[in-house]
């Protein structure tokens, strides 16, 4: 029996629901009505890095070590952007190559750069080279001669919306024209395709979904293309074949991108040296900064740079700041910003706790914690849609999905 999973990155349960009562998609509908069909919940905070990266593992990011899209190195301070180098935790392909199965791996957030397995295993948006994309370095060579497509530039949605979804149109027959090919020609017991373009979409054409926008059509006709793919995905397995489809996290429309950073200063809880706004020229007398989405660091003493907050008043710190997120309001709507706010321990378990932000503030739907520091808190951009927790989805053929709750309960079944 082989395995096959298919990620939609970022496509909502209640959006499929929507496009089959409609009569869309009718292929996936089919499976959604013959097959497991449900909703599921993803991770703190809501990224693709940190959700996929506990389905691969099964484990919290305290036991995997990635907590976001970008991490920050306390002390010298700098930013950095975690890539599979920082996962601590092995993956299910990993386990399954041990196991002496042969895995093929498309595209999976984090996977670069790419890792020796028992087969082929191709990274996604990290990596900006194609010369670099693949494991073994023969299908780098490979890809490059069929021009593959790793990532659409996310920049291009600013400067032409049509040239965009016509990109994402491109970069999706591509990941699926590749993925068809390595089925028919290799041996695998477990294979893996992950579509970043759903998520790329989403991000610029929910307010187009929503309200029948001028790109309502193209958007139609990308989940229509999308469809006719998993029809001949199926095709292509028998009827042994175990088919797993899903997605990490759900979607909604933005009223507002909130820069945190801005906030804490004018909270008086973020300082900078000198003129220049940049978190690594934050002063010492900082009590907290952001990192996105919605990560509060407190700048403690001795494990910050340039830390000044004791020890002994961590908690009483911790605690102003969660309260002062909780009362935080939008001024045009009088709507409350932030839903919640965990301490790292209340949502991280493990050894690596540490490392993780000492808040976690989780966004009502339509408020996108950035971190920002300029151009004041609330700001509109060219983004149209936000991620949302409680609305990611599963479907599973031939494969018990009962009883899962979030992403990271999947790895444990499949392997």
């Amino acid at each position: 029996m082989k395995t096959f999973v298919l990620g939609l990155d970022g496509v909502p349960f209640s959006f499929l629901q929507k496009q089959f009562e409609q009569g869309k998609m009718p292929h996936f509908a089919k499976l959604a009505q013959e097959n497991g069909f449900q909703q599921m919940n993803s991770v703190y905070p809501t990224v693709s890095s940190v959700a996929w990266t506990s389905y691969a593992t099964g484990v919290n990011p305290g036991e995997h070590g990635i907590f976001g899209f970008v991490d920050r190195v306390a002390n010298p301070f700098s930013i950095t952007i975690p890539t599979a180098r920082n996962r601590k935790a092995e993956t299910l392909w990993h386990r399954l190559s041990q196991k002496n199965k042969r895995v093929i791996v498309i595209n999976v957030p984090l996977t670069y750069p790419p890792e020796p397995v028992n087969g082929i295993l191709i990274s996604g948006f990290l990596c900006t080279d194609i010369n670099d994309v693949a494991y073994p370095q023969a299908m780098s060579n490979y890809l490059k001669s069929k021009d593959y497509v790793i990532d659409v530039d996310a920049w291009l949605a600013r400067e032409s919306k049509q040239g965009f979804i016509n990109k994402l149109h491109q970069a999706l027959e591509k990941r699926f024209e590749i993925a068809f090919e390595l089925m028919e020609r290799e041996t695998w017991d477990f294979f893996q395709l992950h579509v970043m373009e759903t998520d790329r979409l989403l991000h610029f054409f929910w307010g187009d979904i929503e309200a029948h926008g001028a790109f309502a059509g193209e958007t139609e006709a990308f989940f229509t293309r999308l469809d006719h793919h998993i029809n001949m995905l199926v095709s292509k397995l028998s009827g042994q074949d175990r088919l797993l489809i899903l997605s990490d996290h759900g979607f909604c429309g933005i009223k507002a991108e909130v820069q945190l950073n801005t906030w804490l200063e004018q909270q008086g809880l973020l300082k900078f040296t000198g003129n220049e706004k940049k978190l690594n020229k934050y002063h010492k007398d900082t009590v907290c900064y952001s990192l996105i989405p919605g990560r509060m660091y407190v700048n403690l003493k001795g494990r910050e740079e340039k830390g000044t907050v004791l020890e002994n008043d961590h908690d009483k710190v911790r605690a102003d700041i969660k309260q002062r997120l909780l009362a935080l309001v939008d001024p045009e709507t009088n709507e409350r910003v932030v839903d919640k706010v965990y301490m790292r321990e209340e949502i991280y378990r493990g050894p690596l706790l540490e490392h993780a932000a000492d808040l976690i503030a989780h966004p009502k739907n339509g408020y996108d914690l950035k971190a920002g520091t300029r151009n004041g808190i609330f700001v509109r951009t060219a983004l149209d849609g936000m991620h949302t927790f409680d609305d990611a989805f599963i479907c599973g053929v031939n494969m018990d999905t009962s009883g899962l709750e979030s992403i990271q309960a999947v790895a444990e079944r499949i392997t």
